[in-house]
């Protein structure tokens, strides 16, 4: 009987397609260990296999050491001018700020980290490379200021490739301002904890950036006033396994300890409890 067969009918090949968003996968340039992206934004941007560091914003520094909410951003007015006339610097601020999001190459802050008052300063990189000019130095002046008025411990977060050669003199003249202010901190007792982060080189290593209560580096941070190359053509001699890296830097006296960047807000805290003699954190309150 022709209507018990049932008519055969050719299977059609699933053509269904997932599609992979383009950045879904990151890969670390250190390893080449390559992972979920959100993997390694869970991670802080730390690689998961090998513990490079790498470069972040600004702003996630401020997220990553302020309580949530206690935040306040500080001098968001001030831009930099064209004092020297330097060819195509205008051009230069209008597309780094267009690039960063940012008016200049720091962020200035006041909050609490694990409740403590603190006035917080982060360099960005993304902005021109980080480049110290009259607006950074005047910046970390204006924040200084702002610490010892209000007694508020004091952070500075640097990433720089040192002063800006656009503002010739003027940026030098930041090292010393900002020296000039953390020496007044340093009379009325006020703590300043400096985090170096990759890379802090040039005017910036040579002044703010090493002259901390208690210095930090993130690991694998290139930190020095020049860099390798420069010093072995100079000198006409080869360097060391991880010269100018933070643990060599660790080794030879010149910072303080090398922290995660994970570890960063509970050793500052800690750290800035110890020096404005503070009780330690506990893990319970009274009822």
């Amino acid at each position: 009987m022709a209507w018990f067969r049932k008519e055969k009918k050719p299977r059609q090949p699933r053509r269904e397609k997932h599609e992979i968003p383009p950045d879904a996968w990151d890969k670390c340039v250190k390893c080449g260990h390559t992972d979920l992206t959100e993997k390694f934004e869970r991670n802080l941007n730390v690689c998961p296999n090998c513990d490079h560091h790498r470069r972040i914003r600004a702003i996630e520094y401020v997220n990553l050491l302020l309580d949530e909410g206690t935040s306040e951003e500080t001098e968001t007015e001030i831009r930099s001018t064209d004092p020297l006339g330097f060819p195509e610097y205008p051009q230069r601020l209008d597309k780094a700020v267009s690039k960063s999001g940012d008016g200049d190459a720091i962020l200035t802050f006041t909050g609490r980290l694990l409740e403590l008052p603190v006035c917080l300063g982060v360099m960005d990189f993304a902005f021109m490379g980080g480049s110290m000019g009259s607006v950074v130095g005047e910046k970390i002046a204006r924040l200084g200021q702002k610490a010892l008025e209000r007694k508020f411990s004091l952070i500075l977060v640097s990433a720089s490739g040192g002063a800006r050669m656009q503002e010739g003199v003027l940026s030098l003249m930041q090292m010393a301002k900002a020296a000039a202010m953390l020496s007044q901190l340093a009379e009325r007792r006020i703590p300043y904890v400096s985090i170096l982060t990759n890379p802090t080189t040039g005017g910036v290593s040579a002044s703010y950036a090493m002259l901390g209560d208690a210095i930090l580096a993130e690991p694998g941070a290139v930190i020095g006033f020049a860099g390798p190359r420069v010093i072995k053509q100079t000198i006409g001699q080869d360097l060391p396994d991880g010269f100018q890296t933070s643990e060599f830097l660790l080794e030879h006296g010149m910072v303080d300890a090398v922290v995660s960047r994970k570890d960063l807000k509970p050793t500052v805290g800690q750290l800035l409890r110890h020096m404005s003699g503070k009780p330690a954190a506990t893990g319970w309150t009274a009822a």
